[in-house]
């Protein structure tokens, strides 16, 4: 009887008696339960009938058993449905075991009754019936007691039903078979005892049983239908075992079963049964492995480790019977590694088991030394740790923990003190290349039995291969794993050894892995530094707290990735920072790390004001204080991981804040703190946030730089997630606490907290429009999670007729907004708003589902667009392009959560599959359209061809489409100009983004819609057709498109669609890909009329999106399949004549083998496809056709990145890291034979003189990018050092020149001395022993190779060269000019260049005669003009010009400097090109003397240089390598001075001519500039009122924003050289300056040089504006400017922190100008220029127009620049200047004229934005203007100028009201001013006024000393 059906019964029994609520609500839950199909809902419902039953309970006890038995019938027979859900089963169990509380005998016979009845339907018990029986043993006891009586009728219902499976063979995919066997399985587990007589006993013996026992033996033989049902059968059988009364008896059935695979038929006696053995119906081997796996699985451990009875030895199952089979197991290549090796990793858990038992049973080791027990175990695991199926690797991990857990426990029972295996597993681990994840398996497993210094000591590199490792995704968990066990041993042992403190373990730490995290953390590759910090990084600092000062002081370098791996570890050292010393010194210093430039030390400072051990503990005055000093200076910082890591340390604080003031309020506070006291810490976290808050969202105007808009955001958003009561379901940490509804009524009584504003709406909604994916992401984000749920109507309506608009944008950026806007209208609306928009789908509104009925208006929206495209392409393109609703459909369908959950109601599934499958029409449509208009088809024959259309044939189709739009009538003269039209522009903007679009469409709706965790019951949302469907989207698109980002974004669509079919596991829709694979591959090699490839850029790109979707732990099978064609394809014969127009079908196999190999999403699942791919690049690189040679050359560069990984850098030619040689032909031994053979062939002597072997040199730079390994006996690399010997003698310098490179890996670092010797010995002694100069300099090329890696990495010592040298000295003739070869000699040079310490000292006196006496020959021969030019004389010279400087700065020899100097001032410029680049290359830095003394030669030779101007490259390095020599101010002194003396001002006038008449290029001039500033800030005493105007003008002009970057930065960095110096005369004696020069010492004031202050000021301004500047390196020397003149007389510079950050900078030359400069009546005037003046009358009536927006805007020349927030800077300190300067001062009057020259403009001004917005904007610009950024500037600078008006009449009182056109006084202007404002806030146009002067303004200028120490 149904559930259901006891359900009515039972309703209708009870239904006018008294539990009759109760009952009838209990089976309102249980009929919930049993129609639910989400598992949360079924478990709510059970629950509720649960609590209910234990109500009835007390009920059902009063009754009797005929009132209880309706409702204990109906609650069983629920039960009885719920057989395949434990847990539901369970609770149902309890329900019953509840209602029958002191009815037990009646649930007992309802339990008999229900039981029996399923045995009596019939012989066969069904699936259900199976799940019943199997359920309530294991879950009933009344359901075991049941089975236990009736057991013999039990076995023969299942005995039946299996022989009836067996012999029907139900459908391939039913687990009929499989549910039979569980029962079997369970019966034999559950009732052992019961089971036992039936197997055991003669009089017991149960037939049914052993037809049962034969019948699991024809399962495990192979007649069952699958591979897991085969498996639970050995399990049944060793269940079986288990049962066995003795355990000899049920080892002896065991020794049985393992003997029946070779005795083939015949009888089997098991216990008292007797069975025919069945045949084996498919000798596969697996059914070995189903007695292997069964027997280790559930056998006993008695049983298995008893001894046999009739075998020698004490044999035992475990070791001699079951131990051999999995050694069998494994050997077998079949298709069940994962079993076998599970077998494997069973065997040894059993073992450990089983110990004591075999060490009893053998009296002997198990795993001894030499048995063959331990070699066939370790070599089975060797063998195998490779395996790349998936799931192995764990096993095999597994495998060797537990190896050497058995071999340690063995010895400290046996007390071995010898344990050889770890050093022979080390030793092999070592042996093994560094790319094999499988060597860090044992490693880790050894660690700790051998210790951590032991595996070190052994394994020196391990480090740095760990390092390698990081860089590689599948290598990294191996990697980290091994440092963590590594550092988890060194942590004990330090520990256990009692080594001293944390701090002295941290030392130990560092000492070790220092240098690998820092490498890590500072490496530019990105993966490798995410790796460092996520799997290494935060792991140490939790694991050893003491690094972090390490760590800190590790990354202090100034470098952009030191400073960002100190970021890293600031988020550990914040949260263990504690309270601040608040004392006067330590409050300096952290003063001054706020300031600094640097990030990485702002950052740290800020932690220390955030953090603290505890949350509770409230911030303290002064920790406000400066949190309120250095957020609005640091809201503009163009770093990333700044900005996150700010928001990080201020959420902190503001949890901090909230949770000391929520303890405040619960009287929790610290006893220390009074009532007076917490009433004012909470007023001060009130203010804070609301500070905060208001900062936040003043900041996020239009009008505000990117920079500062996302910061302003990331802080808003920390704000409201700590400071609201929003719940965020998604998230398992940060919810707010219970009571934060207390404190928000708090703050709100005290209005503040009104997080939810109207203007804070308003200003979120303006960012929604934003130009940039970051900006409107995030604010959509704060919407939608914390804004109340729906948006105000009028708001909602506003804001889609503007989404409506920007969707049809031509602009990319402003449709991706309107797509924005439309995703977050869905999110924020309700059905009312949904009725009030004006939806084109008006039917859908019928729908129940929001996202639906806005999905069909989108779609609808898009249909129309179609439809105009279809007509006018040119005209759809302008107004209504496609890709904005496509990009709005995609937002609304797959990051929406509402309507991915709507696509599993069941109602709704026919809608959304009629929704979606019409979707896919569209889309598909549309394809065809686009991309048919590009090649000048339409119609259904527009996607007949196959290859994407050339560019002349898209020029063509796109000009038809122009005239066609603009009418035949309009058709104008073709241009002759290469520069597109915007029509052209617009439609291919149109076609490609559309056609990226829908790939990510199509591609995101199959990952959603596909996913296995979708239920079953809902139904296929994307029939197959339609997913037919969209496969020719995609195969039109990839086929057809030649535009790479329309071919990136389809491709990563097309990869997740083949995944997500791929994987389903419905076999049609994985047979989709599989088919298109075979079309590419068909196509590829067919005949055709065009190019495929070179003109479809998709075209390879539809082969690696389908083998990318494979399972990446899979086979692969379909990768092979398309590799193995690829590659019989390429390698067919070509044609004798093909046309070169078209690609050749091996072309095209190579093409795609290069993009398969290139794919990311493959790694290295291609490399062991490298061999035959290599041989064909190899070979294709001497193909015959030039095509074949292209395609060829880019696939061996992809082949040798993918082998070789990750790029490495290089010093001196030699690979600082990487894959070495001999682990590279251990990895691919068929590879290097291929190498091998190509060396051979290009060096086996041939007749007819040298040949050319076009991959040769391919081959050569392979072999280069490797590295030497160890020196092994018998290595495989040992046969390439004779080929590669024999090229030193190649004709092809190239050739020559990379042999020597490449034999450098060849020659392990032991054997370097001995080839080098060799090498020695081979140069010629005398001049008639060369045959050949080709091999003299091929030896020298490849002596210079092998010394300068083992030089470089200090390998060999001057000992060990000493007979290498010996033999040089013997040839030194080589040097001479009897070597006539110039080359030669200039390697030969080079070799003892690489030895200087080796030789004797007559021989390095020789040389440098021989060079002196060649240099000065050279001299004569220019002076004489008799010097004969000679091919390679200048690489010769320039070689000697190196040597004789380095050996100048390596002996610091004054003869020898000063021989350079001369060298220097010789005419000849190949000397002198090679000393200058020595100079510019730093290579005498480490000597001071050579430094000063070339210094001082440039400043003698300049003036003769700057006259000459021989060559502007040699005038360029000259002012560099001076610039360089004196980049350190103390460098100069009065030495240099005297150099220049009376030449300094014509130097200086050339240099000034050169920047301001000539037209040098950006790098002359920049060098030139700077020079000139050097020389003007170290020239005499009195400046040239004229240069330096000169010098000024010149400044003004390189540092316009519409200038290049390098003029900007000379400008810039001239400033900080020369700036200083100049203003220093000009400031009182109280702020003077403390500069290099000793001029500049003496006091000098500002009444001796009036002429400068003007001066001053220019500079000044130009700083203000360059700190304005959109690069951060112009920034940065503007501000060095800054910080020079806050520097402090006596100050020192103390490790670089002298330079302050760059608002810092601006405040302190604002202080500087209200301090030095306030009564100078230029001030006033020069800081108005940076207070724009902009027209608003004309943006309002640009925005009223709406025009339709062109694809292109103008850029803005500075993006970085911020005019409204600088207005509001500046407008304080021009309040100061007017109230600081007296009555009738020059300031004054400057103020009246501007005044009357602005003031009558600016209330104009006032009266139109009055007039504008007090009757409301409108609604068709409205909300367009909230987010115009030239409004809001222009209103935000209007506001600073209408107050700076204000400030003049108050200050210049009635003088000031008589200007003509003002009419008002300041108070009635501010009066104005403040209802302006008002209006404008109302708007969102302008921020909230501020009450008082702490929030978002600049702190006051003066009487502040705090931001005086940023400097150090």
């Amino acid at each position: 009887m149904g559930a259901e059906r006891e359900a009515r019964a039972c309703a209708a029994f009870y239904g006018s008696r008294g539990l009759a609520p109760t009952v009838l609500s209990c089976l309102r839950c249980l009929r919930h339960f049993a129609g639910s199909t989400a598992k949360r809902c079924k478990e709510k419902h059970l629950e509720e009938a649960l609590q209910l039953t234990r109500a009835l309970s007390e009920g059902l006890q009063a009754l009797g058993e005929a009132e209880a038995r309706p409702l204990l019938r109906c609650v069983l027979a629920f039960q009885m449905e719920a057989t395949s859900s434990c847990s539901s089963f369970q609770k149902l169990e309890q329900m019953v075991t509840q209602l029958a509380v002191g009815k037990e005998a009646l649930l007992a016979q309802e339990v008999d009754t229900l039981l029996s009845g399923l045995a009596l339907q019939g012989e066969v018990l069904s699936p259900e019936d199976l799940q019943s029986v199997s359920m309530f043993l294991e879950e009933s006891s009344l359901g075991r007691q049941h089975w236990q009586q009736n057991l013999p009728l039990l076995l023969q219902r299942l005995a039946s039903t299996l022989h009836w499976v067996l012999q029907g063979q139900p459908t391939p995919g039913s687990t009929w078979g499989y549910l039979v066997i569980k029962a079997c399985l369970q019966v034999f587990q559950v009732l052992p005892k019961d089971v036992a007589p039936l197997a055991w006993s003669t009089s017991g013996k149960s037939e049914t049983l052993q037809s049962l026992l034969g019948l699991l033996l024809e399962v495990a033989w192979g007649k069952a239908l699958n591979k897991d049902t085969r498996l639970l059968a050995g399990t049944a059988l060793s269940m079986l075992v288990n049962t066995a009364p003795q355990p000899q008896h049920g080892a002896s059935a065991v020794l049985t079963l393992f003997q029946l695979p070779n005795r083939g038929t015949g009888e089997l006696k098991f216990g008292e049964l007797v069975v025919e053995v069945p045949p084996v119906l498919e000798p596969d081997g697996l059914e070995k492995l189903v007695l292997t796996r069964g027997v280790l699985t559930c056998c006993k451990m008695d049983i298995l480790s008893c001894q046999l009875e009739g075998l020698p030895n004490k044999a035992c199952l475990l070791l001699d019977v079951v131990f051999p089979a999995v050694c069998a197991l494994t050997r077998e290549q079949k298709d069940c590694h994962y079993y076998c090796f599970q077998a494997c990793a069973l065997w040894l858990q059993r073992l450990r088991e089983g110990l004591a038992a075999l060490w009893h049973l053998t009296g002997t080791h198990v795993l001894a030394q030499d048995s063959e027990l331990l070699q066939e175990l370790t070599q089975l695991l060797w063998n195998n740790a490779e395996t790349p199926v998936e799931g192995v690797s764990e096993f095999i991990h597994s495998s060797f923990r537990l190896l050497l857990e058995i071999y340690h426990l063995e010895c400290q029972h046996f007390q071995d003190q010898e344990r050889p295996l770890y050093q022979q597993m080390l030793q092999r681990v070592v042996s093994m290349p560094w790319q094999i994840k499988a060597r860090y398996v044992p490693l880790c497993a050894i660690v700790p039995y051998m210790g951590s210094q032991q595996v070190l000591d052994a394994y020196p590199d391990l480090p740095q291969h760990l390092l390698s490792c990081l860089s590689t995704n599948h290598l990294c968990p191996a990697a980290a794993e091994a440092y963590k066990v590594l550092v988890r041993q060194q942590c004990s042992e330090w520990r256990d050894g009692q080594r001293g403190t944390e701090e002295a373990l941290a030392e130990q730490w560092a000492l070790r892995w220092l240098p690998l995290l820092s490498q890590g953390l500072c490496s530019p590759l990105p993966i490798l530094q995410s790796n460092s910090a996520n799997h290494l990084l935060t792991w140490t600092l939790r694991q050893l707290p003491a690094t972090q000062a390490l760590l800190a002081a590790q990354f202090g370098g100034q470098d952009t990735m030191s400073l960002r791996a100190w970021v890293s570890v600031l988020k550990a050292q914040k949260s263990v920072a504690g309270a601040l010393p608040l004392g006067e010194e330590a409050l300096e210093r952290l003063s001054r790390c706020l300031g600094t430039r640097e990030e990485g030390i702002r950052l740290a400072a800020l932690g220390l004001l955030c953090c603290s051990p505890n949350t509770n503990q409230p911030l303290s005055g002064t920790e406000v204080r400066l949190l309120r000093e250095f957020l609005p200076l640091n809201l503009n910082c163009d770093s990333s991981s700044f900005r996150q890591l700010l928001q990080a340390a201020v959420r902190k604080a503001l949890v901090r804040l909230r949770d000391s003031s929520l303890a405040q309020l619960r009287g929790k506070a610290p006893r220390r703190s009074g009532p007076a006291e917490g009433a004012e810490q909470l007023a001060q976290a009130v203010g804070f946030v609301e500070w905060l808050l208001q900062l936040s969202i003043a900041s996020l105007s239009p009008g505000s730089n990117y920079q500062r808009k996302k910061m302003a955001l990331l802080l808003l958003a920390a704000v409201l997630e700590t400071c609201t009561d929003t719940w965020s379901p998604d998230r398992k940490k940060g919810q707010p606490p219970r009571t934060m509804a207390t404190l928000l009524s708090y703050a709100r009584q005290r209005g503040c907290w009104d997080f939810f504003s109207q203007p804070n709406l308003l200003a979120l909604l303006s960012c929604l429009q934003d130009s940039t994916n970051e900006i409107r992401d995030l604010a959509s984000e704060l919407l939608v999670r914390y804004f109340p749920t729906t948006f105000p109507e009028p708001i909602a309506q506003a804001l889609f007729q503007l989404a409506q608009d920007t969707l049809g944008s031509p602009r990319v950026q402003e449709a991706e907004a309107g797509s924005v806007l439309m995703k977050t209208i869905l999110q924020k609306s309700d059905s009312g708003t949904m009725k009030s928009l004006s939806l084109e789908a008006e039917a859908a509104l019928t729908l129940p589902s929001r996202g639906l009925c806005f999905a069909q208006h989108l779609l609808h929206v898009l249909q129309a667009q179609y439809k105009v495209a279809h007509q006018d392409l040119l005209r759809a393109a302008a107004t209504a392009p496609m890709h904005g609703a496509i990009a709005a459909l995609r937002r609304c369908l797959l990051q929406v959560p509402e309507v991915a959950v709507s696509m599993q109601a069941a109602e709704l599934v026919q809608s959304w599959q009629e929704f979606l499958t019409c979707l896919v029409t569209t889309v598909r449509d549309i394809t065809s359209l686009l991309l048919g208009a590009l090649q000048s088809q339409q119609g259904p024959g527009a996607d007949e061809q196959a290859a994407a259309p050339s560019f002349a044939e898209m020029g063509n189709a796109i000009g038809s489409l122009i005239m066609l739009g603009k009418g035949q009538g309009q058709e104008e003269e073709e241009s002759d100009s290469v520069l597109l039209s915007e029509e052209h522009s617009l439609i291919l903007t149109c076609c490609w983004v559309s056609v990226k679009e829908i790939g990510l469409l199509l591609g995101g709706l199959a990952e959603l819609l596909l996913s296995p965790a979708l239920p079953a019951e809902v139904g296929p949302l994307l029939p197959l057709p339609t997913l037919q469907m969209a496969t020719r989207v995609f195969q039109e698109i990839l086929l057809r498109c030649r535009h790479w980002g329309a071919v990136e974004g389809c491709s990563m669509g097309f990869t997740k669609f083949c995944a997500a079919l791929l994987n389903h596991p419905d076999p049609e829709l994985q047979a989709i890909p599989r088919a298109v694979l075979e079309q590419g591959l068909e196509a590829l090699g067919g005949p055709r009329s065009s190019s495929i490839t070179r003109r479809a850029a998709g075209f390879p790109m539809l082969f690696l999106c389908i083998v990318s979707g494979e399972a990446p732990a899979q086979a692969r099978p379909l990768l092979t399949h398309c590799i193995q064609t690829l590659l019989s394809l390429a390698a067919m014969a070509l044609p004798q004549d093909w046309d070169q127009t078209l690609d050749l079908p091996q072309v095209c196999a190579l093409h795609v083998l290069q993009t398969l190999v290139r794919g990311a999403g493959l790694g290295g699942a291609v490399l062991c496809h490298a061999t035959p791919m290599m041989a064909l690049a190899l070979r294709g690189l001497g193909s015959p056709c030039w095509a074949m040679r292209n395609a060829a050359i880019q696939l061996f560069s992809a082949l040798t990145s993918r082998l070789l990984g990750q790029p490495w850098s290089h010093r001196d030619g030699c690979p600082s890291e990487g894959l070495s040689l001999h682990a590279f032909l251990s990895q691919h031994p068929k590879l290097g034979a291929v190498l091998l053979g190509e060396l051979k062939v290009a060096t086996a002597p041939t007749s007819g003189g040298p040949r050319l072997h076009p991959a040769l040199h391919a081959v050569l730079t392979l072999l280069a990018q490797l590295q030497p390994g160890a020196d092994i006996a018998g290595s495989s690399s040992a046969p390439f050092l004779e080929p590669l010997l024999g090229l030193a003698e190649s004709p092809i310098y190239a050739v020559r020149a990379m042999a020597a490179k490449a034999l450098v890996p060849v020659v392990a670092p032991p054997q370097r001395c001995r080839l080098l010797l060799q090498l020695a010995r081979q140069l010629p002694a005398a001049p008639g022993q060369i045959r050949s100069h080709n091999d003299v300099h091929g030896h020298l090329l490849q002596m210079q190779a092998l010394l300068g890696c083992a030089t470089g990495t200090g390998g060999l010592s001057a000992e060990a060269l000493h007979p290498v040298a010996l033999q040089l000295e013997a040839r030194g003739w080589l040097l001479t000019q009897a070597q006539r070869c110039p080359l030669v000699r200039a390697a030969f040079l080079q070799v003892l260049a690489l030895l200087p310490t080796s030789f004797s000292p007559g021989f390095a006196q020789y040389i440098h005669d021989t060079i002196s006496s060649e240099l000065g020959s050279l001299l004569q021969g220019a002076k004489s003009g008799c010097a004969e030019p000679q091919v390679g004389s200048a690489i010769l010279h320039q070689t000697m010009a190196h040597f004789v400087c380095s050996e100048a700065a390596r002996l610091a020899d004054s003869e020898r400097i000063a021989a350079v100097c001369s060298l220097l001032q010789q005419p000849n410029p190949d000397i002198q090109l090679a000393i200058l680049n020595w100079v510019i290359a730093g290579e005498g830095g480490s000597c001071k003397e050579v430094e000063n003394a070339l210094g001082l030669t440039l400043l003698e030779s300049l003036q003769s240089v700057l006259q000459e101007r021989r060559d502007e490259e040699f005038l360029r390095l000259y002012l560099e390598a001076l610039l360089h020599l004196y980049r350190d101010p103390s460098s100069w002194s009065q030495e240099a001075s005297s150099k220049l003396h009376g030449s300094s001002r014509s130097c200086l006038e050339m240099l000034l001519h050169m920047v301001e008449a000539e037209c040098p290029g950006p790098d002359l001039l920049f060098q030139a500039l700077c020079a000139a500033s050097l020389l003007l800030a170290h020239q005499c005493r009195d400046k040239d009122a004229v240069l330096v105007e000169r010098w000024c003008a010149a400044l003004e002009e390189c540092s316009r924003s519409a200038g290049s970057e390098l003029l900007r930065l000379a400008a810039a960095r001239s400033l900080q050289l020369a700036g200083p110096s100049l203003l220093q005369p000009s400031l009182r004696g109280t702020c003077s300056l403390q500069m290099a020069g000793p001029s500049l010492l003496q006091p000098s004031l500002r009444a001796a040089h009036p002429s400068l202050v003007p001066v001053a000021l220019r500079l000044i301004n130009m700083a203000i504006h360059l700190l304005q500047d959109e690069e951060r390196e112009v920034r940065h020397e503007a501000s060095g400017f800054a910080s020079l003149l806050r520097q402090s007389p006596g100050e020192l510079l103390q490790n670089g922190c002298i330079f302050v950050q760059d608002n810092v900078g601006l405040q302190s030359l604002l202080e500087l100008l209200l301090g030095e400069f306030g009564e100078h009546p230029e001030t006033f005037n020069s800081l108005l220029q940076h207070i724009p003046v902009l027209d608003v009358r004309s943006v309002v009536e640009e925005l009223e127009a709406n025009k339709a927006a062109s694809l292109y805007k103008e850029d803005e020349p500075n993006v970085f620049a911020e005019p409204a927030v600088l207005a509001q800077q500046l407008l304080p300190v021009l309040v100061q200047l007017l109230e600081k300067a007296p009555t009738g001062s020059p300031v004054h009057a400057s103020a009246l004229q501007w005044l009357e020259a602005t003031g009558p403009s600016v209330l104009r001004d006032l009266q139109y934005c009055k007039h504008c917005w007090s009757q409301g904007p409108a609604a068709r610009w409205g909300m367009k203007a909230l987010g115009c950024a030239k409004l809001h500037t222009a209103l935000a600078v209007l506001l600073v100028r209408a107050w700076l008006v204000a400030q003049v009449l108050r200050v210049l009182g009635e003088g000031a009201t008589t200007t003509p056109g003002l009419g008002c006084g300041s108070q009635e202007l501010e009066q104005e001013l403040e209802l302006v404002q008002g209006l404008l806030v109302q708007h969102g146009l302008a921020p909230v006024p501020k009450q008082d002067n702490a929030p978002g303004e600049l702190a006051p200028l003066l009487g502040s000393d705090s931001s005086r120490h940023a400097a150090v």
